[in-house]
């Protein structure tokens, strides 16, 4: 697709306006406010909205359309006990969503050095006799909380 590629939205000049996507938007005279109706991800593109009411105006609008990400799941990819000590490298995955964070945390707070992450991949290496780690993962992404 080209990205360079505009759909113009609305055109308003002296007082009369042109909706062309009249189906998809509802537009608010009272504070020239511009409501886009149920967005879906197909709809992420460069939007333009005409102004008139003396010289020109064109606001360009590049609208981000984001899935909310769904609750995740975590999985151990590798396990290995050597020298005492345990390495375990586990994965978290979401199965839906956009731009998703995902953040480690741990329920003991004597660990949470160890479990605080970023990365859908964590990297555990601890001592075999404190073998109560525990870790959790959260997802989250720009239109919903952590959870």
């Amino acid at each position: 697709e080209d990205p360079q590629r505009k759909v113009i939205l609305l055109k308003y000049s002296d007082g009369y306006y042109t909706n062309y996507m009249q189906d998809r938007t509802r537009f608010h005279e009272l504070d020239f406010s511009l409501e886009i109706l149920n967005t879906s991800r197909q709809d992420r593109q460069l939007y333009e909205y005409i102004v008139s009411k003396g010289p020109e105006e064109v606001w360009q609008i590049q609208l981000e359309v984001y899935e909310p990400a769904s609750d995740p799941s975590s999985q151990i990819l590798s396990w290995v006990l050597a020298n005492g000590t345990c390495n375990i490298t586990l994965n978290c995955t979401a199965e839906r969503g956009d731009n998703i964070s995902y953040r480690w945390g741990s329920g003991d707070t004597s660990t949470s050095g160890l479990c605080s992450h970023s990365s859908s991949l964590l990297h555990l290496t601890y001592p075999l006799q404190n073998s109560s780690i525990s870790s959790s993962c959260t997802t989250s992404n720009p239109v919903q909380h952590p959870h």
